[in-house]
């Protein structure tokens, strides 16, 4: 009997555990879960629509307008000038900046004079007696015949019978061959067309030059081109004369330059235009690589914003209610770093600087920069 005592209290008091662990678990309370609201600090700009110009920006390396690649016609040891013929000297207009020793191609010259002067002193008595009104041109022609100065022009044949007769005696070949080594010789020397400076120089004194030799390369360092590609659309922007603004990579220096020429061909693969600007500096270097400005034309009603905070080509994030809304804006115009949008009402506040994560309905406070 006591036996079955035990054993029923054992299964009361197993049955009263399991119902009180089920009463206390059906009325824990769960403790409320805190959820830490995460608002990001943004850099905001307020919209003021304005008329803004649109500025073409390009770039492109300096060409000098007067460059001249000095080769060789002739053939010959190039000789000592009282200049070096080295990069970096500067000549003026007129001075010589190269020889080649040409003392045998002179006595050829002289030679072919020589010949010229005989023939016409053989013909004197001819002329004499058959064209006696013509006598006194030519005797002066040959009065005032020097070997050692350029040939001067023949003398004019006033009829038929006295130009055959002079071309029958070989008058015209043996000068005209006369004029053809003078025009030769004188390639012997090369002198500057204009004050500028040898950029390139090829050859030394002493060196054997052959006639298609390339020798150096002369520029004048004063003017200078550069040839820019704009986007075809904007061609009908471009004017010649117009102004356009110049700057270095370091934005130190500026220069003011106008527009040229502009090409009449559209570039198949890139679809530009090329458009070439002339600006003059004496601090300007061949083959300096510059940044331009081409200004075409103003757009009303619009704003400049930077090209990074361009979501899906057409949408900016506004501030609406302390959170992130976005708006579809009209592009009008795009450049390197920046972009011209329609669209945003005056007073819209913007973001100023893109927010990693940024989405719409995202909270944030704005940055205030005198608190």
């Amino acid at each position: 009997m006591r036996k079955i005592i035990i054993i029923g209290l054992s299964i009361l008091l197993v049955l009263g555990s399991i119902l009180m662990a089920k009463y206390f678990i059906a009325n824990k309370q769960k403790p409320k879960s805190k959820h830490n609201k995460i608002v990001k600090t943004v850099f905001t700009k307020e919209v003021q629509n304005s008329t803004i110009p649109l500025v073409i920006t390009t770039n492109g390396n300096l060409v000098a307008k007067n460059k001249i690649e000095i080769y060789s016609e002739v053939q010959g040891v190039l000789k000592t000038n009282h200049k070096e013929f080295k990069s970096g000297t500067r000549y003026s207009k007129g001075e010589t900046i190269l020889k080649i020793n040409s003392d045998e191609f002179y006595a050829n010259l002289q030679a072919q004079k020589s010949n010229l002067f005989n023939s016409l002193t053989a013909v004197m008595p001819d002329i004499r007696l058959d064209f006696p009104e013509e006598y006194k041109k030519w005797q002066n022609f040959v009065s005032n015949f020097d070997i050692t100065k350029t040939i001067a022009e023949l003398p004019k044949t006033n009829s038929s019978k006295e130009k055959f007769f002079i071309s029958g005696r070989g008058i015209f070949t043996s000068y005209y061959n006369v004029k053809n080594l003078e025009v030769k010789y004188g390639k012997y020397s090369l002198k500057a067309p204009f004050n500028g400076i040898l950029t390139e120089a090829i050859v030394n004194p002493g060196t054997l030059v052959r006639p298609g030799q390339k020798l150096g390369e002369f520029i004048n360092p004063s003017v200078y081109e550069i040839a820019v590609s704009v986007k075809s659309e904007y061609r009908d922007l471009l004017k010649i004369g117009k102004q356009v603004s110049l700057v270095n990579l370091e934005k130190t220096k500026s220069w003011a330059g106008k527009v040229i020429r502009i090409n009449g061909k559209v570039d198949s693969s890139t679809q530009t235009i090329k458009a070439f600007i002339q600006v003059n500096g004496n601090d300007l270097k061949e083959g300096q690589y510059l940044e331009i400005d081409l200004e075409a034309k103003a757009e009303d009603n619009s704003f400049i914003v930077s090209r990074n905070l361009l979501v899906d080509n057409n949408k900016l994030y506004i501030i609406k209610d302390s959170k992130l809304d976005l708006i579809t804006v009209n592009t009008v115009f795009e450049n390197m770093n920046t972009i011209v949008v329609k669209g945003i009402p005056n007073g819209t506040q913007i973001l100023a600087k893109p927010v990693p994560g940024a989405h719409k309905g995202m909270l944030v406070k704005v940055y205030n920069e005198t608190k």
